[in-house]
């Protein structure tokens, strides 16, 4: 298995080197194998599909909860690993840092903070507070043994708030904080990519997943962003062909999807791969 420190400089890599990447939020060990097989360079976490695996919604996983799960994902691949992960779980700047030393204890190379509370009274956190939160996380990032890759991302097109001049503002104010990643999910249209990324010196994530509002990577890369993310895309993916094949089963009485199934000894395979991976190095 690569040493983590080789891993965080590759995963730094990619994101310094021309081109665009896709990164692909896994969330299982036999989810990380299949993306890695397939030649994905990278995986990420998703809070939202490690919550659904344990049968919660979004937001309401522990910091445990979601950093067991970034240690299952690092264990089964040779690949750099990133998390989602989430506000820090915590309001202060003192836990978003603790997070991330976590994080990096767990064996992840990268994560995102992002600047939405949680609280519905007041879905995102003042700037002031916000830029607080980052530069902390940018901080013990910085202090780590290795290049923790440090995403800061601004929600407001995800809470009601489509602000794009604000938006703008939080991501210049986040990278001056230190964070090596800018990331503001749920942008409208490609204008809005393109001004985001002008807007920024360090490489910006796009994140597919909303109907609408995931444009062809050839595009994303003109407009100049550097990482596609996929969210919960995948995991939806393979929840909606899980419910259709069930429905079919039960509703129907018939069993047509077994024919399109992935088959067996090409999905061992997968797994056969990774493993061989794992022990290689």
């Amino acid at each position: 298995m690569p040493s983590q420190r080789d891993k965080a400089m590759r995963f730094r890599a990619l994101h310094e080197t021309p081109g665009i990447f896709v990164i692909p939020n896994v969330w299982d060990g036999g989810s990380a194998s299949v993306m890695a097989g397939l030649g994905f360079e990278a995986l990420a976490t998703s809070s939202a599909a490690c919550a659904a695996t344990l049968g919660k919604l979004d937001g309401e996983i522990t910091r445990e909860e979601a950093l067991a799960h970034a240690r299952l994902i690092v264990g089964v691949s040779a690949h750099p690993v990133a998390a989602d992960l989430e506000n820090g779980f915590g309001d202060s700047p003192e836990t978003a840092a603790e997070t991330i030393r976590l994080a990096a204890a767990a064996g992840l190379v990268g994560g995102s903070i992002e600047d939405a509370s949680g609280d519905p009274r007041a879905p995102i956190y003042p700037l002031e507070q916000a830029v607080e939160r980052v530069a902390a996380a940018a901080e013990a990032a910085h202090r780590l043994q290795f290049p923790f890759t440090l995403t800061a991302r601004a929600e407001n097109f995800l809470h009601d708030k489509p602000d794009l001049d604000d938006t703008v503002r939080r991501l210049q104010a986040f990278e001056r904080a230190g964070a090596d990643v800018l990331f503001a999910p749920g942008l409208p249209d490609l204008a809005a990519v393109r001004i985001v990324c002008s807007a920024l010196a360090k490489p910006v994530n796009f994140m597919v997943g909303i109907r609408g509002r995931s444009f062809a990577l050839a595009d994303l890369a003109a407009a100049g962003v550097r990482r596609v993310s996929l969210s919960t895309s995948l995991y939806r993916a393979a929840i909606t062909a899980v419910f259709i094949a069930a429905r079919e089963a039960k509703q129907v009485g018939t069993f047509g999807y077994v024919e399109t199934l992935m088959k067996g000894d090409e999905l061992t395979g997968y797994l056969r791969q990774q493993a061989l991976a794992r022990n290689a190095a």
